[in-house]
């Protein structure tokens, strides 16, 4: 892979499975030094595996755990990156969790959860992100941009998604922190954009493609007729980190095989 991301700094978080480690892995192949994070002590032999993965293909990093719903630690780990790489210069805001149940089953702890870590853990990271390339400045060497922030959103951004409100609502949520701050700070050249994904084969949603039954009913919603990968995601954020979109900002990216085409309508509804 062209080494677009030469001498960069990347936090992941998320990043020990799933689209998480698909990104870090594509973001050290386009030779960033990446930040794998994880969440708690027991997920850290996860992260190493990834860590290890990008090693061995010549790639640089180190795995740091962190809640990212938790400010004290969100802000201990942009200082700990900063005091050992001298800056943060890009941003996936990737963590992301699921617990689903009917609306009327909904408990508040199931609703909290999923929005503190999907929602809230994307605001506190960004607001460290942003602090620090606004101390930074431009680095011309580096990139055009003074940093970049990639947030992790979903096809159910706008699709609605019946037994998984907080779900949804979180990845709304999403969608209008990005746009906002995307806003808010293009005129000091920070990017900030969204990749939304459809169905992406990883742990979090195996029971929806690992049998042939489940598949062929997954498949009846993606009109390119095949599951993503993280890798197919890892692709659009190498181009998003990258000077390639330097002239995009405040854009919902749907990597999700036309899942937001309503493929119910093909045969005319």
């Amino acid at each position: 892979m062209e080494q677009k991301l030469q001498k960069q700094v990347a936090i992941i978080t998320g990043a020990n499975s799933g689209i998480g480690a698909g990104v870090a892995a594509a973001l050290a192949g386009a030779g960033a030094t990446v930040v794998i994070n994880y969440p708690l002590p027991a997920l850290q032999p996860a992260a190493e595996a990834v860590l290890n993965h990008i090693q061995q293909q010549g790639g640089k990093g180190i795995t740091y755990c962190c809640d990212v719903s938790n400010e004290q630690q969100v802000q201990q780990m942009f200082a700990d990156v900063i005091r050992q790489f001298g800056t943060v210069d890009i941003l996936v805001n990737n963590a992301g969790i699921q617990k689903d149940a009917p609306f009327e089953q909904m408990t508040l702890a199931q609703w909290n959860a999923v929005l503190n870590i999907n929602l809230t853990g994307q605001f506190l990271c960004a607001r460290e992100a942003i602090r620090e390339f606004l101390r930074r400045g431009i680095d011309a060497d580096k990139s055009k941009s003074a940093g970049k922030i990639i947030c992790m959103s979903s096809v159910h951004e706008v699709i609605p998604w019946a037994g998984h409100a907080n779900y949804a609502a979180s990845k709304g949520g999403i969608m209008m922190l990005m746009k906002s701050i995307a806003q808010e700070y293009a005129p000091k050249k920070i990017r900030i954009n969204s990749i939304c994904p459809g169905a992406i084969q990883t742990p979090i949603n195996q029971s929806a493609w690992d049998t042939p039954e489940a598949l062929k009913k997954l498949l009846t919603l993606i009109p390119y007729q095949r599951i993503g990968e993280p890798d197919d995601i890892g692709k659009a954020a190498v181009w998003l980190a990258s000077d390639d979109s330097d002239y995009v900002t405040g854009t919902s990216l749907f990597v999700d095989g036309g899942m937001t085409l309503y493929p119910g309508f093909s045969t005319n509804g």
